[in-house]
């Protein structure tokens, strides 16, 4: 296997499990129509899977912390899409509930160890770790139009189809497990690296708030921007899934964009100034008439992103000595918990609008930027990029003697 073949893998089989987290939201609107769903009641499928994750995810770090688990990036992409297969057989909302919520558990399972072996695949670097959670975004993305495709055939009882990226998934995992346990050694592999550095716990907390408060915001888009760009268009559902595809793919240039980016600047500035811009874009996208309401969709979801993976290898060098728990919390817990507001956001869409209940995900990213402004950016040694970048003047990071 080539050198850069086990992160190509990985992020492949990263798009193959995040693609169920973006079902979720796509889904949203076929409940609503086949079943009669509430905006609230709908926006409690989103909670379901986000609950069981954001409390399973940092378990699963703390786990992986102890004992590396390879196994558990096949079995993991499997639950997930065995889970979201099943959501649409049964009738029953307390099944769709507990079926959502298992591809939750599986997604949560998935995260903390995948970025442990993304990252021993990377090498350290942030370009591969980019590449890492694009994959991620762009399973986000082709969520819509792979559920747009499955429910024009026979609807909800058509959804045991979207069981086939996680087959995919998991033919991509075994083959880069096999080839990294070569490469390191069973016993390398299969161990937690020693501390590079002591943990910032109070540097960790802030991070996580951060992390938060943009969970927060492209949660909130995710689960409503279809049925509210229709709204604002007067477009049917082909509208509504443009908008959620473009809020999608525009993730996937936040990712690539925020690791070469921090190939320059330092990871920490790169983020408050994307947060700055996301604020802007959120405005555009609640106020801003007409169809440029697709290009501040796109900007909003694109600054979002730039920070996504810098975050977790931010987390990572923050809790050095526990980097799965770190893992689990910035990709997991914390993304997580910004589906517990969808609820909110739906109620309050009921009560008033979905203008009105949009409107104060425009404060998020501003909420960010703020904890992002005393954060330091960690100096602590790391791999330098396949492409033997030369470490950043600035950043505080130095080249491992």
């Amino acid at each position: 296997m080539r050198r850069n073949t086990p992160i190509v893998l990985l992020s492949v089989g990263h798009a193959c499990v995040d693609v169920y987290q973006g079902c979720v939201a796509a889904l949203v609107p076929y409940f609503i129509a086949e079943r009669a769903y509430s905006l609230a009641v709908a926006s409690g499928i989103v909670l379901a899977a986000s609950l069981l994750s954001s409390v399973a995810q940092p378990v699963f770090g703390v786990l992986t912390d102890r004992w590396a688990m390879p196994w558990l990036l096949p079995v993991s992409t499997l639950i997930c899409g065995v889970g979201i297969a099943l959501s649409g057989l049964s009738g029953s909302y307390a099944l769709t509930l507990a079926f959502v919520a298992l591809s939750g558990i599986g997604v949560a399972a998935y995260h903390p160890e995948s970025a442990r072996v993304a990252r021993i695949a990377a090498r350290g670097s942030h370009r591969g770790m980019g590449w890492f959670s694009m994959g991620g975004t762009v399973g986000f993305a082709l969520a819509p139009l792979m559920v747009a495709a499955v429910m024009s055939g026979g609807g909800l009882s058509w959804t045991p189809l979207l069981v086939l990226p996680a087959l995919a998934g998991v033919a991509m995992c075994l083959p880069v497990v096999r080839v990294l346990q070569e490469r390191q050694g069973a016993e390398g592999f299969g161990t937690t690296p020693p501390s590079a550095g002591s943990d910032d716990v109070a540097s960790f907390v802030k991070l996580s708030l951060a992390v938060v408060f943009r969970s927060i915001a492209f949660i909130g888009l995710s689960t409503f921007i279809s049925l509210y760009v229709r709204q604002r268009l007067g477009g049917g559902t082909a509208v509504g899934t443009a908008a959620l595809t473009v809020l999608y793919l525009g993730s996937t240039v936040g990712s690539v964009l925020g690791g070469s980016l921090a190939s320059r600047w330092d990871r920490v500035t790169v983020a408050r100034w994307s947060y700055l811009v996301t604020a802007v874009a959120v405005a555009g996208v609640v106020w801003v008439p007409g169809p440029a309401v697709f290009l501040f969709v796109a900007l909003t979801s694109a600054g979002l992103y730039v920070p996504f993976s810098l975050q977790v290898t931010l987390g990572q060098d923050y809790l050095p000595s526990r980097v799965g728990t770190a893992s689990g919390i910035t990709l997991g817990l914390t993304v997580s918990i910004g589906g517990l507001a969808s609820p909110a956001v739906g109620a309050l869409a009921d009560a008033t609008s979905l203008r009105t209940a949009l409107a104060p995900l425009v404060l998020m990213p501003l909420l960010s930027w703020l904890f992002f402004r005393t954060l330091p950016e960690p100096g602590i040694p790391r791999a330098e990029s396949a492409d033997g970048a030369a470490a950043r003047s600035g950043s505080g990071a130095v080249k491992p003697g």
